[in-house]
């Protein structure tokens, strides 16, 4: 027979009512019986019942992370730090539900009896109409990635102009003046961002880049790979290359390596986010470091507390992004 939350109230000493919020962490709670009660519940193998809370407490135990899309644009490396930050906050507490917003043909099925709270990795202005639909039906709702300004929404994102600009600043300041752009999918708002950024950072500095310089890419493996060798075509290449992404840019390197030359020997590149696999390609690579897991789980705590608080709050938490400067770029003013 399972253990229940009867079970834990009568050997921890208090009311179910009381082990109930204790496993849900709630405020009301003293740490220190919420730290007996969990060790209660761990000892006798305690584990959720959804269905039975769900029907008690008028709630679905579901959290819902969406990304703007699953299938285009959406790197394997984003993904899963994202889902990592989210999942290291809520825990056994939440059933996590992951969709990708371009899979919904209409919201009807979004709905306070669905979903205790959404998470949304948001990279397209196209998403407002979900987030218009999940402010307006009440759900708890945090926007992470992109800016918002909808009312009762909370938003954390990360200052990735800045980030860009201080790529680029950092290649002129190595004594590049040929530095390429691959750009990030069109449509989204993370690859708007950098891409300002680098501009900044090229105006700032007096330096002109061609068109022939400009390529877009799609935040894929594939599309690095072809626009470094539409690079290495030209009668004049660039002696640096700033990709929008890591995946672009390791597509990139093995583009030069393919040519039988050598990264950064005869080319530089330059990464953006520090997913898991920069510091362990060969050479280490040189990005901006956008700390997503921080990013999530800022969101899922401060979603969790809403949702426990039942309130509904407007605010935007902006986080610094750094540039990890580690073997792929070569400096020129030696």
């Amino acid at each position: 027979m399972s253990v229940t939350i009867k079970d834990i109230a009568k050997l921890a000493g208090v009311s179910h009512t009381t082990v109930s919020r204790a496993l849900n962490n709630s405020p009301l709670i003293q740490e220190e019986t919420k730290e007996r009660i969990r060790l209660i519940a761990e000892q006798l193998d305690y584990t959720p019942n959804y269905s039975a809370k769900s029907l008690v407490l008028d709630r679905s135990y579901n959290l819902g992370l969406f990304f703007t899309t699953l299938s285009k644009g959406t790197s394997a490396g984003f993904f899963y730090e994202a889902i990592r930050g989210v999942n290291s906050v809520i825990q056994d507490r939440y059933q996590l539900i992951v969709k990708g917003i371009d899979d919904y043909t209409s919201f009807h099925s979004i709905t306070r009896k669905s979903f205790d709270g959404i998470i949304i990795v948001s990279q397209s202005d196209d998403d407002q109409a979900i987030i218009d639909h999940i402010a307006a039906k009440g759900i708890p709702l945090v926007v992470l990635n992109r800016p918002v300004t909808t009312s009762g929404v909370l938003n954390v994102l990360s200052d990735e102009e800045q980030g860009a600009f201080l790529a680029g600043s950092y290649l002129i300041e190595q004594g590049h003046t040929r530095i390429a752009l691959i750009e990030g999918r069109q449509g989204f708002k993370s690859a708007q961002n950098r891409k300002d950024g680098f501009e900044r950072a090229m105006e700032h500095h007096r330096i002109q880049v061609p068109q022939a310089y400009r390529i877009p890419g799609l935040y894929d493996l594939e599309s690095g790979h072809q626009a470094m060798q539409q690079f290495l075509t030209l009668k004049v290449r660039p002696t640096a290359v700033f990709c929008c992404n890591d995946e672009m840019a390791l597509g990139a390197m093995k583009a030069v390596s393919e040519a039988g030359l050598q990264v950064p020997q005869d080319m530089s590149v330059v990464g953006f986010d520090d997913t898991v696999f920069a510091a362990y390609v060969t050479p280490a690579l040189t990005t901006v470091r956008r700390p997503i897991e921080q990013i999530s789980k800022e969101g899922a705590v401060r979603l969790l507390g809403n949702i426990e608080n039942k309130q509904h709050e407007t605010e935007q938490l902006l986080l610094k992004t750094e540039l990890i400067v580690r073997e792929s770029v070569r400096s020129l003013s030696i």
